[in-house]
This record gives C-alpha cells, sequence and structure tokens, in this order.
C-alpha cells in the first residue's frame, strides 16, 4: 500500500526521523523494523520504518539519505509499503472486471451500534447489508481497519486507488467517490463521499462536512 503525507524531517541521535501521521496498523500485521521505499524532495529512496508504541513509526534516514533535506520544513512524501495489506478469505465470486455492482449511487445505512462505521462503509458502496460485510471482515464492533475495509473492498471487486491520501485537517478536493477517514479519539471513524454529498453510518446524509475533522481518505473508482 501506498501513503501520501506532509512531515518534517527530525535530527535524533539514532538518526534522521520523519513521523508518520498514522498508525501503521491500520493496513499492516507487520511487527519490528519495515523495509519500505519512500518519495521525498523528488528522489525515491529506500529506507526503514522503526516502531515507537502502539504502531506508532518513524522513517529512518541515514546521513546521505538526509543530505539537502531541510529539518523542521514540512515535504511531500510519498511512502510504499509492500506486503502489508491485511488477507482475508479471496475466495470471492466477484472481480474487477465483474464486480458486485457499478457504483451509480449510494444509500445511507445506519449503523445498528457504535463501531460498526467501517462495514457501513463497505455496505454502502456494495449494496449489501452490514452482516454480509461482517461475514466477509469476520471482525466485530471496533475492530474493522482501513486495512479490513481494503480487503472487503477487493472481495466485492470494487475498485479503489492503491494510495491511501491523508489531508491531517487541510483544505482538499475529495474526488467524486472515496471512503474517508476521521480521528475519533483511540480510533477512526469511517464514512463514504460520493458526488458532493456525505453519507456518515452514524448522522446520515449530509451536505456539508468540516475538513479540518478530515484525517485522509481512499479514494474509490466509479
Amino acid at each position: 500500500m501506498k501513503y501520501l503525507f506532509e512531515s518534517s524531517i527530525e535530527k535524533r541521535d539514532t538518526g534522521y526521523m520523519i513521523p508518520l501521521p498514522f498508525n501503521i496498523w491500520e493496513v499492516s500485521r507487520l511487527r519490528d523494523v519495515i523495509q519500505a521505499d519512500v518519495k521525498i524532495d523528488g528522489r525515491s529512496l529506500e529506507c526503514e520504518l522503526l516502531p515507537k508504541e502502539k504502531g506508532s513509526y518513524e522513517i529512518h534516514l541515514g546521513d546521505a539519505d538526509a543530505e539537502g533535506l531541510e529539518l523542521g520544513t514540512s515535504y511531500e512524501i510519498l511512502l510504499h509499503v509492500s506486503a502489508t495489506l491485511i488477507k482475508m478469505d479471496q475466495n470471492s465470486p466477484y472481480s474487477l472486471e465483474h464486480p458486485i455492482r457499478k457504483i451509480d449511487s449510494v444509500n445511507v445505512i445506519i449503523q445498528p451500534e457504535d463501531g460498526l462505521c467501517g462495514q457501513s462503509c463497505v455496505a454502502m458502496l456494495a449494496g449489501v447489508t452490514i452482516e454480509d460485510v461482517n461475514k466477509v471482515m469476520e471482525c466485530r464492533e471496533w475492530q474493522a481497519t482501513m486495512g479490513h475495509v481494503i480487503s472487503a473492498l477487493n472481495y466485492y471487486g470494487l475498485d479503489h486507488s492503491d494510495v491511501i491520501v491523508f489531508t491531517q485537517g487541510r483544505d482538499t478536493e475529495l474526488p467524486k467517490c472515496c471512503i474517508m477517514m476521521e480521528k475519533m479519539g483511540r480510533f477512526c471513524h469511517y464514512l463514504v463521499y460520493y458526488n458532493g454529498k456525505f453519507y456518515d453510518s452514524n448522522l446520515g446524509v449530509l451536505e456539508e462536512y468540516d475538513m479540518s475533522k478530515l484525517l485522509g481518505y481512499l479514494e474509490i473508482k466509479c
């Protein structure tokens, strides 16, 4: 998976570090040091992700790789971590060529209890029930990470970008359809954006949204 975000470089005793503005466990079950590739300031570099705590990681750069980069300056960074997608039972009757449906409309689904917003988003996009998605995801309330969501999208043959864009509260223009991630305490709240409207499994259909609350989004290709 790829991640697009902005961050700055810090000098530590162990080298040059770039904090990640998201929890790598959202799409990964890897532990310890993670090998990755990063593109920053027009340069493509190999790097290591070093763990801090509870899924929090930093990009570690060597002295030569950090040469020419200014400390404290915010850079647009594209991070690629291979083989991190959470895998589910992929014995699916659907594919990108034959998805469960063409997304040309969205009907809001209100979650019956808290902690099912990820399942609700997939259900809205696939046109199925939350119960159906639960069977595919095999996870319960508060357990659906973006990794589970992406694997469920793959199961239903729903095409999506391979880049999660982290806006981190900045003003942004959303694509026609996407799954939005909103930070809510220890968890992320997920909602669907489609063609100018916001479909929230807690609040229903919204005409407006405060982008300062948005952590990031994954584009769904219609």
